[in-house]
């Protein structure tokens, strides 16, 4: 454990981060999942808001730094691929 005030407080903020990151990690995993459970069924009408659910919460996670945004574009060019072809 950091013994100097100012090493004790970035490790805070560290833990603080990382718990707010770990929930959009984890929400945008669900969001993912959900979607490509949509997409095995094969109705175009439940997997498109599944989808579409999935890719602004990708978008959303990309642009606060969470996750890097090629994973999120490839991810998302996934989706769509796939929902294109049902």
């Amino acid at each position: 454990m950091a013994n100097h005030k100012q090493a004790i407080k970035r490790h805070t903020q560290s833990l603080k981060r990382n718990a707010r990151n770990g929930y959009f990690k984890t929400t945008c995993r669900t969001y993912v999942k959900a979607a490509r459970l949509a997409l095995a069924e094969g109705d175009k009408g439940v997997a498109a808001p599944a989808v579409q659910k999935a890719v602004a919460m990708l978008d959303r996670t990309a642009g606060k730094g969470i996750i890097p945004k090629n994973r999120a574009n490839r991810v998302k060019g996934r989706l769509m691929g796939q929902l294109a072809r049902l």
